[in-house]
């Protein structure tokens, strides 16, 4: 058990310390970042799914004043590590997938290096691809393990034989497409080497986690990890694309390595986006209940199917959900890759929850018709006393809690079951609801420091903050913490030149973070006391919480959502959606709402919009910006409400709180999906959930 800390500025409603700047557009992004004399670097993107460069033309950048190099596979610096194959940049010429970089430009403007990159002419040797997904594929195969580290298979039981004798049964296969990541501010990187002495390299980067970059980027180049500083005090959004270097980080130090003593910026376009920062893997999956005739169920199984690329595996962990929401004796789940010519898929918010919820919780609404019990009281009557794979006890598990508090808010008694019976002015009115679930992660690996100067304590991390609030709630508990009022406190992140921090993902990084300024915080009131004096200065650092091994440790929720279809026309509207969280002890309520109502609102978009559009004959996605590809505004999110319960575990983490970065994403969708069932009586098992397939299995 974790010695909690006493709170005071805990659990307060504080506004964001960063939201003046960025208000007032004093807030530094990377490529906002002021160095002297600038150049500029455009990458060239391979127009082939696969194949062999053959040749690089620069014909037609003569007369172009201003262009100062041109990086090619042929004559691009050799890089120390190319264990990586997204990070072995212009190594040679081969292409692997449609938008790979085959060639860079550096100009003396942004404008100039577009122009000429434009110019640059690339010639290939063609080579038969393959970008198709589906279940049938004679060549899928088990990973090793799914993300990051989880088995790849588990069952229990026999789930063909309760199949086949129990007396209600559902087998049916649920689909998510392939989704991209659109923050705000693009990814990008300013580089600069310094001309003299050994080689040192600093980055200004758009990233979740500085010390990972520097990691990343120290090994590829083959310099000592003291030798990079990378520096981020403000992230436009990353929601997990963000999370890792990707191929654009190495191009910016190739260039700036070929033009010494220049920074160099690169900024990648939206489109550009869409093939070299990762995305959500499409999923196929296959669900299958079985369940006695009061809803108990006797076999719970998933068998999931996804793509990933053929130079570089990531296998999002779909199946994990199944894994923990519901008891049942006979378990399975699964997972299997086809190997395609496609980008390197990567994180995006809660990676393997999110899709992975779908099938599932789809599945249970479809149960629930066939035996005629409430949505939410099947998913009661199937709560398991223990996690069902591991058998630890739970840390705390408030599902119940969660649906039983969000069907009182949101009006769910008195309910008509019956789908298409409802509505009003035109308009066909539903309901739904489905869980969430998410991990609740501690890295192991992350150091603060606490000193006192000038009257304050200054805390300092190289943490992130990518709009989630960091700056704030990193002072309220390091005030807690040193017994001293949160307005005493300074907070300083985004630097490697600060202690080490693990990487804002998995929604881990407050856990982490907090755990470690709150042992800097206990080091420095042991050594210093309440009076302590200019210079002053204290370490802590994170270590292994023995719990993890002795307790299933989630976040848990239930969403609802009403949905109108127009009875003419299909259109789809959410005017209420609305979500009850267990996220342990909440550290600030308005940071806290903001991001649940921020995945609640990724997750309608995920329900009624997001679609990444992949031409199987170019192997290029076509709706590679935001006039196609179409994310929620706020038109489409008029009503969304974030509740939580009054929840304190603990076996977390001295805050006893839980992650909630990703939890909100999670079960939208599915709500949404049910919600429209009810409305129409349609059964969309295929996101997004579109006019066209309400219509079309309407007539």
């Amino acid at each position: 058990m974790t010695e909690l800390l006493d709170t005071r500025a805990v659990g307060t409603d504080l506004p964001r310390r960063d939201g003046p700047a960025k208000v007032a557009g004093a807030a530094t992004y990377a490529n906002d970042t002021h160095v002297d004399h600038p150049v500029y670097c455009h990458p060239v993107l391979a127009a082939v799914p696969r194949g062999r460069v053959t040749s690089v033309d620069t014909g037609g950048l003569r007369g172009l004043d201003g262009v100062l190099t041109v990086l090619t596979p042929e004559y691009g610096e050799r890089l120390a590590s190319t264990e990586d194959a997204e990070l072995a940049v212009l190594q040679d010429g081969r292409v692997a997938f449609r938008g790979q970089v085959v060639a860079a430009v550096v100009a003396d403007t942004p404008e100039l290096a577009r122009q000429a990159a434009d110019l640059v002419r690339v010639d290939y040797e063609r080579q038969p691809h393959d970008v198709t997904l589906s279940a049938d594929r004679p060549d899928l195969y088990a990973p090793d393990k799914v993300n990051p580290a989880y088995p790849t298979d588990t069952g229990a039981g026999d789930v063909d034989a309760a199949m086949r004798d129990a007396p209600v049964t559902l087998d049916q296969t649920y689909t998510t497409p392939m989704l991209h990541n659109n923050p705000l501010e693009p990814h990008a990187t300013t580089a600069l080497w310094e001309p003299e002495g050994p080689g040192h390299l600093t980055l200004w980067d758009s990233t979740q986690g500085v010390h990972p970059v520097r990691e990343t980027i120290s090994t590829v180049f083959g310099l000592r990890a003291q030798q990079v500083r990378v520096v981020c005090p403000f992230v436009g959004g990353g929601f997990g694309a963000k999370g890792t270097a990707h191929a654009h980080v190495v191009l910016a130090a190739m260039a700036a390595r070929a033009v010494p003593g220049r920074p160099v910026k690169l900024a990648l376009t939206r489109q550009q986006m869409y093939s070299l920062t990762g995305y959500r893997t499409p999923t196929i999956q296959r669900m299958r209940l079985a369940a006695d005739p009061d809803g108990r169920l006797r076999a719970i199984a998933i068998d999931v199917v996804e793509q990933t690329s053929r130079i570089k595996e990531f296998a999002e962990q779909t199946g994990l959900p199944t894994r923990v929401m519901y008891a049942a004796p006979n378990r399975r789940t699964t997972h299997r890759l086809a190997a395609l010519d496609v980008p390197v898929p990567s994180w995006m918010r809660a990676p393997g929850e999110c899709p992975g919820m779908f099938g599932p919780e789809v599945a249970m609404d479809e149960l629930a018709a066939a035996l005629g019990i409430d949505p939410v009281e099947l998913r009661v009557r199937n709560e398991p006393e223990v996690a069902p794979e591991s058998g630890l006890p739970f840390s705390s598990r408030n599902v119940v809690g969660c649906l039983r508090e969000g069907a009182e808010r949101f009006g769910w008694a008195g309910r008509d079951p019956r789908p298409g019976v409802r509505a009003e002015d035109g308009w066909l009115v539903g309901t739904g609801v489905a869980a969430s679930v998410y991990p609740t992660f501690r890295q192991s690996r992350s150091t603060a420091t606490v000193r006192f100067a000038g009257g304050r304590y200054v805390v300092e991390i190289g943490a992130a903050d990518l709009g989630t609030g960091t700056w704030t709630t990193l002072a309220q508990i390091a005030a807690d913490a040193l017994g001293a009022p949160v307005e005493g406190v300074e907070v300083r992140i985004g630097d490697t030149e600060q202690p080490f921090a693990s990487v804002a993902g998995g929604s881990s990084g407050m856990a982490t973070w907090g755990s470690a300024v709150v042992e800097a915080a206990r080091a420095f009131r042991d050594k210093f006391g309440a009076d302590p004096s200019d210079g002053d200065e204290a370490d802590g650092s994170v270590g292994e919480n023995p719990d993890a091994k002795r307790y299933a440790s989630y976040a848990f929720g239930a969403q609802f959502a009403e949905v109108r279809v127009h009875a003419d026309t299909g259109e789809v509207r959410v005017p209420r959606l609305l979500g009850v969280f267990a996220a342990g002890r909440i550290i600030n309520p308005r940071t806290a709402r903001s991001q649940l109502i921020g995945g609640m609102t990724m997750g309608l978009s995920m329900a009624l919009h997001e679609q990444s559009v992949l031409d199987p004959r170019t192997g290029h996605v076509v709706n590679h910006d935001l006039a196609e590809y179409h994310v929620a505004c706020c038109a489409d999110a008029t009503g969304v409400q974030a509740h939580w319960l009054d929840e304190h575990d603990p076996h977390l983490n001295p805050m006893g709180s839980k992650g909630i970065g990703e939890i909100g994403i999670v079960g939208t969708a599915a709500a949404v999906a049910n919600a429209a069932y009810h409305a129409t009586g349609v059964r969309v098992r295929d996101l997004p959930v579109t006019a066209d397939k309400l219509l079309v299995s309407a007539g």
